[in-house]
């Protein structure tokens, strides 16, 4: 069995705090059960590209139970637990290649480790496997294929995607899980909304209410992240270049300014875009003492720390994951004042998982049953996908959400027969 994991001795703390998740996952759970039973991915190779976190270690152990054999790496250098990944090797047998805290050399040799199986399937949040996969494409030999097909979990791996689609330059099929309505409305909102707010208070201690809390980005992450603050006090403010969303984020009761105005009143800034330098120099140079940043976007790009290092007379950290940037700018030496400081949450890395545990397990059952049915789904139709990035079929979807509803003892209303009819016919009006 081959692995690379930082501490074998941890393996027993995180037995504990899987099977906390797993009991809380019962969608995936029941997916779980019939897997073992039916076996539909016996004989599949996976290599999966996840943060690795006790939810993600139910979805390992169920594609386990379903007969595949599955290798594992870390999809953010900061994402990985630990003490799951010793779980994994030790009590469930699934190989990990993945430390927390690893460097970028690392990261990617994990990568290519991983895909030492030749895998029929990949799993990826943020494409960084595929995308190894299509820079290292030689063309097909004895020892190299192509993957039958993928899926990808998050917005910022369905952009690059969709953009190798669009050069007609992706290798394989690929399905997204982020598209599926059972997961970007409810992780993308109500997990990455919780989950960031949880990273910043556990970093920082910080009270929120009062504070002015400004939110780059109002996709499904910006409008979770932006509803949270608000929930607990804060004086929201939600920066958004495209009009309808400005426009919902109004509406919505937000005040909307561009990043340069509204930086100058922020306490805490966090950015949840899946861009680039969202957070830049200008930016730096207007903010506030003690301005708090933060990235809730999957790389860490979304805020220009280059710059930041640049602008920085010095820089220490204050407290674990929490760095302190000391800047002087030429306004503040004419006029004698003091120098400001700015605050770096997690290295400008995905602060939910940086600094906190990442998604509750509640969330993550729907985005991850719909990973695994998407597994089973590929074995049965890949001969039929073409090169093409696809949205999760809705029987999917929808059978997802007909078994968290049950879950949580939700009865849902019926139509009658003639209200079925009704919306099928085009005769009756006023």
């Amino acid at each position: 069995m081959n692995f690379e994991i930082k501490n074998m001795k941890l393996k027993k703390e995180g037995k504990k705090r899987i099977e906390w998740a797993k009991d809380r996952m019962l969608v995936l759970g029941l997916i779980r059960e019939r897997f073992k039973k039916e076996k539909p991915l016996k004989g599949i190779n996976i290599a999966a590209c996840l943060h690795i976190t006790t939810e993600t270690a139910s979805l390992a152990i169920t594609l386990k139970e379903g007969g595949a054999k599955l290798r594992l790496c870390a999809s953010n250098p900061l994402s990985t637990q630990d003490d799951v990944s010793a779980s994994l090797v030790s009590d469930y047998g699934i190989e990990v290649f993945a430390i927390r805290g690893e460097d970028k050399n690392t990261y990617y040799k994990h990568i290519k480790k991983t895909l030492e199986i030749n895998p029929q399937i990949t799993l990826d949040d943020g494409a960084d496997l595929v995308s190894t996969i299509h820079k290292s494409w030689k063309g097909e030999t004895k020892n190299q294929r192509l993957p039958w097909a993928g899926t990808e979990e998050t917005t910022t791996g369905v952009i690059r995607l969709r953009a190798l689609e669009r050069e007609g330059k992706l290798l394989y099929p690929i399905i997204a899980v982020n598209d599926a309505y059972t997961k970007h409305l409810f992780d993308n909102r109500y997990g990455t909304g919780q989950s960031t707010l949880d990273g910043i208070l556990r970093a920082t201690n910080k009270l929120i209410a009062g504070t002015c809390f400004l939110v780059c980005g109002y996709g499904f992450c910006g409008r979770g992240i932006a509803l949270r603050a608000k929930g607990l006090g804060a004086n929201v403010i939600v920066a958004e270049p495209n009009p309808l969303r400005a426009l919902e984020a109004t509406m919505d009761g937000y005040r909307v300014l561009p990043v340069k105005e509204a930086v100058k009143f922020a306490d805490i800034i966090v950015t949840a875009t899946g861009d680039i330098n969202v957070i830049r120099r200008e930016h730096f140079l207007l903010m506030k003492d003690r301005a708090i940043l933060a990235n809730s976007g999957h790389f860490n790009v979304e805020i220009d720390i280059k710059s930041l290092e640049k602008l920085a007379l010095k820089k220490r950290e204050v407290k674990p994951l929490v760095t302190e940037y000391t800047l002087r700018t030429k306004e503040q030496r004419s006029k004698r004042t003091k120098p400001k400081r700015i605050y770096l949450l997690g290295e400008g890395r995905l602060v939910n998982l940086a600094c906190a545990e990442g998604h509750p397990a509640e969330v993550m059952d729907m985005s991850f049953s719909n990973q695994a049915l998407s597994c089973e789904y590929i074995v049965k139709n890949y001969r039929d996908l073409e090169r093409k990035v696809y949205r999760v079929p809705q029987l999917i979807d929808e059978e997802v959400a007909q078994l968290k509803l049950k879950s949580l003892g939700v009865k849902t209303e019926k139509l009658t027969p003639q209200q079925k009819k009704y919306l099928k016919s085009w005769e009756e009006g006023t």
